[in-house]
């Protein structure tokens, strides 16, 4: 059966290549240590196992579309305390994972005549998926030292952003860790209402940072959230990523379409996660004490390889000379698995890839085991 030949337009997934890169290469040491993915290996809080275990019978009922009035109410309170944003609940929508979200919220803000999503470069795959699988064009905004990592706002031009359906931005970046000033992201909600878009922000990092919680873009929208919607996830926040839990909120029209737009093809969080959900966000104790245990990793990256912590995330991006050859090496003589740079981003038709050269490192194992991995590093590099 031939396929839709869209689907030959996505990207390859980073870890395949990955997995083609290194082939049948032993690990170069008996304790092999995995930094690609970003999931974190913290311990989740312990109340999360009780909670379901309560709520075991629910796993007989259909989850609502909307989420349960607990969820809402837990997330709306939790964007006050964190942003001081007053978000109604029927504005925020719990999600299957943000990766849900990110996906699907192109096929909400396509439209005749828009057929351009702009997104960072480097960045998270399912941005670019969104775009193509819609029949899109994805506008790739370069973010290297130049841009201070996250796009150059001020280099789009009226003829790309009068196209322009949707913008995805990220902050705190992945893989770089910058993060978004306030007239940053002021900057960037004047320009989606300037030329009719939707904007995006992606702020799965956000409470992963290091000398002040970085600004948020509801923070930033103040009353008004028009053409804005953000994205969160338990997965970093709560190193909860097999729970799939995160939600959207924002503009209370884009969020009324989302919740029929996936009241036909999207995924219901069972009510027993939802209620472990709605808890992990009322508290803050077990965020503190992962942030805490970050601290010490960077710590570590910091005196181990001399590099400067990022403002957010439990990323590294770490420059090396050739960014395959380097993990290739790492794997085949320290047994360390890191992620090509180059694999996270798009080569322009001119210019370099401006993840090449580079290399992503997550700090997601504990403290121990990334001090061994770091050791090795700082051996290799």
């Amino acid at each position: 059966m031939q396929l839709n030949p869209i689907y030959d337009t996505l990207p390859a997934y980073p870890f395949p290549r990955l997995r083609a890169l290194l082939g049948d290469t032993p690990a170069g040491h008996a304790d092999p240590i995995d930094l690609t993915l970003g999931a974190p290996r913290q311990a989740p809080p312990d109340f999360v196992k009780s909670i379901i275990a309560d709520n075991f019978a629910e796993f007989g009922k259909y989850p609502p579309i909307a989420g349960t009035l607990e969820l809402k109410e837990a997330i709306a309170s939790w964007l006050k305390h964190r942003y001081r944003a007053n978000v109604k609940q029927e504005a925020v929508l719990p999600l299957v994972g943000t990766r849900e979200g990110l996906y699907m919220l192109a096929q909400l803000a396509a439209r005749p005549g828009r057929d351009h999503v702009l997104l960072p470069n480097p960045f998270y795959p399912a941005y670019s998926a969104a775009a193509l699988t819609i029949g899109a064009t994805p506008v790739y905004m370069t973010c290297d030292d130049s841009t201070g990592y996250l796009p150059d706002l001020s280099a789009l031009k009226p003829e790309v952003l009068s196209r322009t359906a949707l913008m995805f931005l990220c902050s705190p970046s992945n893989p770089q860790g910058a993060a978004a000033t306030r007239g940053y992201l002021e900057k960037a909600i004047a320009l989606a209402r300037q030329y009719d878009f939707l904007l995006a922000v992606d702020e799965c990092y956000a409470e992963i940072w290091t000398h002040d919680p970085p600004y948020g873009a509801l923070e930033a929208a103040g009353d008004d959230h028009s053409k804005l919607v953000v994205l969160h996830s338990l997965s970093k926040r709560s190193n909860l990523p097999g729970l799939r839990s995160g939600f959207i909120a924002g503009d209370q029209t884009v969020i009324a379409g989302f919740q029929k737009l996936r009241s036909y093809g999207g995924p219901t969080m069972p009510l027993p996660l939802q209620a472990a959900s709605a808890a992990c966000w009322r508290d803050q104790t077990h965020v503190e004490e992962a942030r805490a245990l970050y601290d010490a990793k960077f710590a570590l990256a910091e005196r181990l390889l001399g590099v400067t912590r990022p403002a957010g995330g439990f990323f590294l991006w770490l420059p090396v000379e050739d960014d395959e050859n380097t993990t290739l090496r790492l794997w085949k003589e320290h047994g360390v698995k890191v992620l090509p740079g180059q694999y996270l981003a798009s080569t322009p038709e001119k210019g370099q890839n401006p993840g090449r050269n580079y290399i992503r490192v997550a700090l997601v194992e504990s403290v121990a085991r990334t001090r061994d991995a770091l050791e090795r590093l700082a051996a290799a590099l």
